[in-house]
């Protein structure tokens, strides 16, 4: 059981390192390294996982989701990689750290409001979010008491189901393992796929609302020069 809770390997200027964070590094160099293969070898791969989260988050959103992709999609990819790379001998997932989860959704509780100063403007992103006045209070108790549930829910899934694991495979050894990594894979994915699911709910929830007309012409209009360009090829 000792092996679930994160440990101090060195420290750097009295600053402690823990194996959470060693496992942090040795993930995002394995991601580097897969991308750019893949990239090489098969970039159809690549482009099909863009493709799915593009339309994910634009369905959620139910807005173009290219100025929302390089946070949400680094998220999900993040969060993905981060839940399954403790299968990896040595070690550990970065989620199962209480301090990663809460720098994740600090980074989504900072970029609601970003994108809501980005695309309204200070003042009128503020007079909307204090709309009407007397409620500004619950509305920041709701903006921190759904960052603190966002990171408890990430955190708490990943760190019960090692703790899961790790007595099941102490209880059986020697039949555990192979299901029991099928169910962590599974289980990591899916809190991936929550954890982006509900940051762009809260990202969308803080930008001004299209009109469905207004979203309409703006997708025709995006449309049109394909269209056009589908034309010119049909006559000739």
């Amino acid at each position: 059981m000792q092996d679930v809770f994160p440990e101090v390997v060195f420290t750097i200027w009295g600053i402690p390192v823990r194996d959470t964070v060693i496992s942090t590094w040795v993930m995002m160099a394995l991601v580097v390294g897969v991308t750019l293969i893949v990239r090489r070898l098969k970039p159809t791969a690549l482009e099909m996982v863009v493709d799915f989260l593009t339309d994910f988050i634009s369905e959620i959103m139910r807005r173009p989701a290219d100025p929302f992709l390089p946070l949400l999609g680094s998220l999900a990819v993040f969060i993905g990689a981060a839940n399954v790379i403790g299968l990896v001998p040595f070690l550990k997932s970065p989620t199962s750290d209480i301090n990663v989860p809460i720098a994740l959704s600090l980074v989504v509780f900072v970029a609601v409001h970003v994108y809501g100063v980005k695309l309204m403007g200070f003042w009128p992103y503020l007079k909307n979010l204090a709309s009407p006045v007397f409620l500004l209070p619950l509305e920041m108790i709701s903006q921190v008491s759904r960052t603190i549930s966002l990171s408890i829910r990430l955190f708490g899934n990943v760190f019960s189901a090692e703790i899961i694991i790790a007595i099941i495979f102490a209880m059986v050894p020697l039949i555990a393992p192979l299901p029991l990594q099928g169910f962590s894979i599974f289980t990591g994915l899916l809190q991936a796929y929550l954890f982006t699911a509900l940051a762009a709910v809260y990202i969308a929830g803080g930008l001004p609302v299209k009109p469905a007309q207004a979203a309409q012409e703006e997708e025709a209009e995006k449309a049109e020069p394909v269209n056009q360009e589908l034309k010119t090829i049909r006559k000739e």
